[in-house]
């Protein structure tokens, strides 16, 4: 039987010297002895994978683990005004920076070599998700109530995940009604790097610097865009039941700034129409991918889309322990390191569970002696393996 528990075992995918690199960098621990930063994380992913909706939930599920918690190197339960007290002012920053050194520990490990139809590598998806949060204390989106109410405040997470890992490589935590657009001069991007995005994010002059520095892109076209046609490569429009690439057209587009002209910018434009008969208007600062392979990069945006289904469903994101934005922000990047790790569990034990059902079993098995890559792999041979029964179990 496994001597450890199911929650220490994730734990030891954490090296203790990157919780102390990060905790030094930050003086993380300098004020707060009562709460060292590796009890604070590790009470905060505790609360994460037993999907706890309040402080009060998280402290006493620990408490009915006393006799277990010296396996999460845990003297006792922290009190519930000791963790208040550090989600309000231990800076989020610091699990910021777990979550960037742990990406950079299991990158390589965790991502595919390629992704069914594309044939480049470092495609990076961007988009954002709002979070409503029952307080006011951020701003939400969108205009105020007819009825005279006050607007629930939110927060939004702009995100870039990398295609082929399945996991955000960066985020900002931000109101609600900040525009998205502002998060792309956030980014840093090497030569080469190839971006997908929706069209809201339609910002000409970053676009012009990006082909500076070979960064592609590729998004949608607003309905209401104002461009010029230079040249047309391809028309089939007007063909019956033509689908596929439609039209291939170079169109230039005005590069403002605070209202000044600086130029115009070329562009490649293609319309696409899907088997299902949907079409779409693509631009792209890319020249040399075939049209198809445009459309292609185009379609796995949708899985940023599933990451945040992800994370909205399987983790606590509908109530915060905490109601200043340090504490919200710093729960946002426990519940990343746990999807993180969630990730990392699943290409260890090579399972073909789905990630809901993965995150159940171990949310039921939090502090049990299991084997956990074992259980994930194969439930019901792990048991049959642990305990020698002859139980005919029926999957």
């Amino acid at each position: 039987m496994c001597r450890t528990a199911d929650l220490s075992q994730i734990l030891d995918l954490i090296p203790a010297s990157l919780i102390n690199a990060a905790g030094k960098k930050h003086r993380s621990n300098r004020y707060y002895k009562k709460l060292p930063l590796r009890v604070h994380l590790v009470s905060l992913l505790y609360g994460v994978y037993s999907y706890c909706n309040g402080l009060r939930e998280l402290c006493e599920g620990l408490l009915g683990c006393e006799g277990k918690l010296s396996h999460l190197g845990l003297d006792h339960a922290p009190a519930r005004s000791t963790l208040s007290n550090a989600n309000t002012n231990r800076h989020y920053q610091v699990f910021e920076t777990i979550y960037q050194q742990l990406l950079k520990r299991y990158h390589s490990f965790i991502s595919d070599s390629r992704l069914k139809g594309l044939s480049i590598r470092n495609l990076k998806i961007i988009d954002s998700t709002t979070i409503q949060l029952f307080s006011d204390m951020l701003q939400g989106a969108g205009r105020n109530p007819k009825d005279g109410s006050r607007k629930k405040g939110g927060i939004k997470v702009h995100a870039m995940m990398d295609a082929f890992s399945g996991v955000t490589e960066f985020a900002r935590i931000t109101e609600a009604k900040e525009n998205d657009r502002k998060f792309l001069y956030d980014l840093k991007l090497r030569p080469k790097s190839w971006l997908v995005f929706d069209k809201g994010y339609n910002v000409h002059l970053l676009y012009a610097k990006w082909t500076e520095l070979q960064i592609w892109f590729v998004t949608r076209m607003r309905e209401n865009a104002d461009f010029h046609v230079t040249k047309v490569l391809k028309d089939v429009t007007k063909r019956k039941k033509a689908k596929g690439v439609l039209k291939e057209q170079y169109i230039t587009v005005a590069v403002k700034e605070v209202n000044k002209n600086l130029g115009r910018l070329k562009l490649r434009r293609i319309i696409y129409k899907t088997d299902e008969g949907k079409e779409y208007v693509f631009v792209t600062n890319n020249f040399t991918a075939k049209a198809e392979q445009i459309a292609a990069i185009y379609k796995n945006r949708w899985l940023i889309e599933l990451l945040f289904k992800q994370l909205k469903q399987n983790f606590p994101l509908r109530y915060f322990w905490g109601e200043s934005p340090n504490a919200i922000k710093m729960q946002v990047y426990c519940v990343l390191i746990a999807q993180l790790l969630m990730v990392v569990i699943r290409k260890k034990s090579a399972t073909k569970k789905s990630f809901a059902n993965m995150i159940t079993v171990i949310r039921l098995h939090l502090t049990s002696y299991i084997d956990l890559f074992e259980f994930i792999k194969d439930s019901y041979k792990a048991w049959r393996k642990m305990y020698g029964t002859s139980i005919a179990f029926s999957p």
